[in-house]
């Protein structure tokens, strides 16, 4: 069960959510990258599934400092609340622009994203959001799990919403080699909604793995 705080003038929920993924990662020259994913997510203390979707990404690389990608998602949302329940379908799709620098050992990362997504066979407004996202990276001399901190916020956009600071997210993690074709990565996040009546404040505990196609 999630869990209820009550401030002052906010009742916060409280959750912790499990995120896996496997992706299979292909390089297809030296410009373009594919990548196609699956997810799955639950939720209620990591005792109910949340949402699972797969997802497929198309990145240009216009040299070591700028990356450009386009991506498209299809999302089976489990719907457990009120009286008609069931998984819904959605669908979004999105584009990033990035820029990488690096300092030393610290590698950091600036990605702003545009996401558009939608409930099918529904009559629902578009939900649009942008995205502003910072990785950091600080490469650690002879140890292989080198630490990742990264910090976004999320704001929604658009004719048919408020144009506010929807959530922030941060998450610690690190990467590291399975063998020369795949790596894996392990994190801890948290997620909390902003300017809402019922808030929710999210810890997740995630892992990604990504197996490079020759």
């Amino acid at each position: 069960m999630s869990i209820y705080t009550y401030g002052q003038d906010t009742i916060v929920v409280r959750d912790m959510e499990t995120w896996s993924s496997v992706g299979l990662k292909h390089k297809i020259n030296k410009k373009w990258t594919a990548l196609l994913e699956g997810e799955l997510r639950l939720n209620n203390n990591s005792s109910e599934i949340k949402k699972y979707f797969g997802q497929f990404e198309l990145e240009y690389s216009f040299s070591k400092h700028f990356e450009f990608s386009g991506g498209l998602r299809y999302t089976k949302e489990n719907d457990n609340k009120g009286r008609i329940q069931g998984y819904r379908d959605h669908f979004r799709y999105n584009f990033d622009g990035v820029y990488k620098q690096k300092i030393n050992d610290l590698s950091l990362k600036y990605r702003i994203r545009y996401q558009n997504s939608k409930e099918l066979n529904e009559d629902d407004k578009l939900k649009e959001i942008v995205r502003f996202k910072v990785d950091a990276e600080y490469n650690i001399k002879k140890w292989k799990l080198d630490p990742e901190l990264s910090g976004e916020l999320f704001r929604s956009v658009g004719s048919e919403s408020n144009n506010q600071l929807e959530s922030y997210r941060i998450t610690l993690g690190t990467t590291f080699d399975i063998h020369k074709s795949a790596k894996m990565k392990l994190f801890y996040g948290f997620d909390n909604e902003l300017n809402t009546e019922f808030p929710k404040a999210v810890s997740i505990l995630g892992v990604k793995y990504i197996y490079n196609l020759k």
